[in-house]
């Protein structure tokens, strides 16, 4: 379900919210704003469903507005884009990145998202789609859709509290170096390659997310002026709780992708999109499969035939 911003603050102050019909644009009922999201939220508590996505804030950090808004997802809503675009995943199993002392590789961890970023530019030309116009269209905005797992089991071995202010942080960087190293390399595709298509028409809107992103690793406050384009603005990577070799990856990560995009343009219009992939915990021989913490301390797989 998609709310706005517009909703939001009908909620926020008891308004009224009009319903209106797909086909003519009229109203087809009219709903008290509150009672109608203190229902969604009981039903999500109680079921899981119906899942929110915050379509203003979804459109505000587009890369391609200029070619149409975003109006949907796929069911696990990781892949925010175009209609009648798709995108190939991979995940990186961060437990892998740990190293013997109980420490994280980061150069390690960095060298796996260029080289798996490069691998997805080539899955586009090797994939195939359910049809003519997502084939074509995928080919255009050459989206990606390269993510991390097992989030939560390497904040157990760390040692890091799932919801504890360093967590946030962690991840934070961890999602930072992701995203701003798989922009960084797609730059310098498009330094030998070509930029993708459609990037000359949404260069400066392009430009602007990468913009944000970068305040945002840089620890920007949210309640600071600077972010450009947003109604809400983004909660940045808390300095003070993150490790200064993660916060110094992330920033010289976004250093690299917006100078070399803005030189370039990048060959992908959307590189990362972090998947929870429920489906490949044992092939990746991984414990955990989404951000959500554990369970339990103890784990067993039964195997089968």
């Amino acid at each position: 379900m998609r709310v706005s911003n517009e909703f939001m603050a009908a909620a926020q102050r008891g308004g009224e919210w009009h319903l209106k019909r797909r086909t003519t644009g009229k109203t087809a009922k009219v709903l008290d704003a509150r009672e109608l999201w203190n229902e969604i939220n009981g039903a999500a508590w109680a079921s899981a469903d119906p899942g929110i996505q915050y379509d203003t804030t979804i459109n505000e950090w587009h890369t391609c507005p200029q070619d149409g808004r975003i109006n949907a997802s796929n069911p696990c809503s990781e892949y925010m884009f175009l209609d009648d675009t798709a995108c190939n995943l991979a995940s990186l199993n961060l437990v892998k990145f740990e190293r013997a002392d109980g420490s994280f590789d980061i150069n390690a961890y960095r060298h796996a998202i260029r080289l798996w970023t490069i691998v997805l530019e080539i899955s586009v030309l090797m994939a195939a789609f359910p049809s003519k116009e997502i084939a074509q269209r995928s080919y255009v905005y050459r989206t990606l859709g390269l993510g991390y797992a097992n989030l939560g089991t390497l904040l157990m071995r760390l040692g890091v509290a799932y919801d504890s202010p360093k967590a946030y942080a962690l991840c934070g960087a961890l999602s930072a170096i992701l995203t701003g190293e798989s922009y960084a390399a797609s730059a310098e595709m498009a330094d030998e390659l070509g930029p993708f298509p459609a990037f000359a028409k949404n260069r400066e809107d392009m430009l602007r997310v990468m913009r944000n992103h970068r305040r945002a690793a840089y620890g920007q406050a949210s309640t600071e002026a600077g972010y450009e384009g947003l109604s809400i603005n983004p909660v940045p990577i808390d300095p003070a709780n993150c490790p200064k070799n993660f916060l110094a990856a992330a920033r010289e990560c976004w250093d690299h992708a917006l100078a070399g995009g803005g030189t370039h343009g990048y060959r992908h219009a959307q590189p990362p999109a972090p998947p929870p992939q429920r489906t490949t915990p044992p092939a990746m021989a991984r414990d955990h499969h989404r951000p959500g913490p554990f369970p339990c301390r103890r784990r067993h797989r039964e195997p089968r035939a």
